[in-house]
């Protein structure tokens, strides 16, 4: 079969092709994805030779996944559309949420700000200028209580970006949701709870990984027990791609993470399958389509793959990728930033035909600020855009079979292979962080796309070419100054009012736990339930944990 198609080829080169290049020479020497990895002038049967459709391609919803983790993906129902928001106080959040799901939102997917996300109160220090500003600001259980305040969390699923003071939030959603009479059993959402990749490339961590890695299989054992709905991990390449590594280098590190937190938690005496049936993960999508698509289907495939050979998943949930995409910021321009909204288009494109779960869409103008009500929209209305109008969704893994799109998928996944058997042979991944080698993979290949768009061998629309003399900027949202003096008093105000007593109590019973090998989850859950706040629950973790400092790695 492939002689013959080699042969075919062949004379198509000699008696076709070479007479059109000759009079019209092809706009390049040479083409490459946006991973930079080369692109041939054309893929035929003879480049999935090696292929066995059964075994490795099939079925949705059946072993190795390929084609989807479900028998009929969005013929049965579309992907979870969330819009990633949160800024200011609560109350301006809830707000949005309510906007959101009032134009067709799905889920709930909520951003902190950076004080949160490192686990001090609005009033510390630290938290100077940061309060409210790239997400919303929570110090205790009375902020997420305004934050949810009526939206029914026994109906809507939420997402938290938080990694790692994660169990402090969940616990607060906990604590919440049986306020609104919900049990804990009945909500459902996801954490992201991806300490390893904040070591990695993001740089919010508090503890050092040790301690950090049990404060996630505590939150696997609790919530195996206790909240069977909730997904205790939202295992993330996204930021390593945000950091500027490969699309085979976001699967690579963040499948070796994903091996790191199964590990961890059977160590810690867990069954494989008790527990990951409840893992996802989180992806990037940038604007090559085609790769992609292909580097979701790798994914998938290799983290099957994984779950069945190294860990002996018997349960084929525990063997399913179960991802959230977001689109890529980092793709997005300050210059003409309305450009930015056909990046969009067609990086949900990519999720959707890579076969996601779950998707949020970059608004435009977030090159330049926080998004507006209006630019929001806009990304939301380009998801049910592409769900109702473009056909996409109607059958399952359409660009399946096409010879360039599996040979992509074959590529990316032998890479991803490659980095995780080196990461194995340093003995796992914080020997790899420790050492820098993840960190210099990803500089390296973000040094070479950065060098490609100087020396305009990679064109980005309206940055390095088609300039335009003077940009429409759009009308920004701003975050004033007060809403941090506002956050401030509140946490003050709260401290004044609730029982001293209960909290000293709460939070010296999380010191005792952390000091031994009990689950931290039921002491956390109790400290909130009494206005413990969450930068007193961190001190608290960070005089027994420590603290993590970064190596610089050059």
């Amino acid at each position: 079969m492939s002689e013959k198609i080699n042969k075919a080829k062949k004379r198509w080169e000699d008696e076709t092709l070479k007479k059109t290049i000759e009079r019209f020479p092809e706009r390049a020497e040479k083409f490459v994805t946006g991973s930079s990895e080369p692109i041939e002038r054309l893929y035929t049967p003879a480049d999935l030779e090696q292929s066995d459709y059964v075994e490795e391609i099939g079925f949705p919803g059946e072993y190795p996944f390929t084609r989807g983790v479900q028998p009929t993906m969005y013929r049965g129902r579309f992907w979870t559309m969330r819009q990633y928001a949160g800024f200011g106080t609560a109350q301006e959040s809830n707000k949005r949420y309510k906007y959101l799901l009032s134009q067709g939102q799905t889920g709930l997917s909520v951003a902190f700000d950076l004080a949160t996300q490192i686990g001090y109160d609005s009033d510390h220090d630290m938290s100077y200028g940061e309060v409210g500003k790239v997400g919303v600001a929570i110090d205790s259980l009375a902020d997420m209580e305004t934050l949810f305040e009526g939206i029914p969390l026994d109906r809507v699923s939420t997402s938290m970006t938080i990694n790692a003071p994660a169990s402090v939030l969940l616990a607060m959603y906990i604590a919440v949701a049986e306020k609104q009479g919900v049990s804990m059993a009945k909500i459902s959402g996801t954490i992201q709870n991806d300490i390893l990749k904040e070591y990695i490339a993001r740089g919010t961590y508090i503890f050092p990984p040790k301690p950090s890695m049990r404060l996630i299989t505590d939150i696997f054992d609790f919530c195996t027990k206790h909240v069977p709905k909730w997904n205790t991990i939202s295992i993330s390449g996204y930021h390593i791609r945000e950091a500027g590594s490969t699309a085979a280098q976001e699967v690579g590190f963040t499948l070796a993470n994903g091996i790191a937190y199964v590990q961890a938690a059977v160590d810690a005496g867990l069954q494989v399958d008790e527990f990951a049936t409840r893992l996802s993960f989180f992806f990037n999508a940038h604007n090559d389509l085609l790769e992609e698509v292909a580097k979701f289907r790798a994914a998938r495939r290799l983290w099957a793959k994984i779950m069945k050979q190294r860990f002996s998943a018997r349960d084929p949930r525990s063997m399913m990728l179960r991802f959230h995409t977001q689109t890529g910021g980092s793709t997005l321009t300050a210059q003409q930033p309305q450009n930015n909204i056909v990046r969009v288009a067609i990086q949900t494109l990519a999720a959707v035909l890579g076969g996601t779960q779950s998707l949020h869409t970059n608004s435009y103008d977030e090159a330049l600020a926080l998004p507006s009500e209006d630019s929001v929209r806009i990304a939301l209305r380009t998801q049910q855009i592409v769900a109702h109008e473009s056909g996409v969704a109607e059958t399952i893994d359409p660009l399946g079979g096409s010879y360039y799109v599996e040979q992509k998928t074959n590529l990316i996944e032998q890479q991803a292979r490659e980095y995780i058997e080196k990461i194995d042979a340093m003995g796992g991944v914080v020997p790899a962080i420790e050492s820098g080698y993840i960190q210099k993979e990803i500089q390296k290949s973000s040094y070479q796309y950065i060098m490609e768009v100087e020396e305009k061998e990679r064109v980005i629309v309206g940055v390095n070419n088609f300039q335009a003399e003077k940009d429409n900027k759009p009308d920004l949202l701003k975050i004033d100054f007060t809403v941090q003096e506002e956050q401030i008093a509140r946490v003050k105000a709260l401290r004044a009012q609730r029982d001293q007593s209960a909290v000293d109590q709460a939070l010296q019973s999380l010191k005792t736990v952390a000091m031994g090998s009990d689950n931290i989850m039921p002491y956390i859950i109790d400290a909130v339930k009494v206005y413990a706040t969450l930068g007193e629950i961190c001190d608290v973790l960070r005089g027994e944990f420590g603290e993590y400092k970064e190596a610089v790695i050059l």
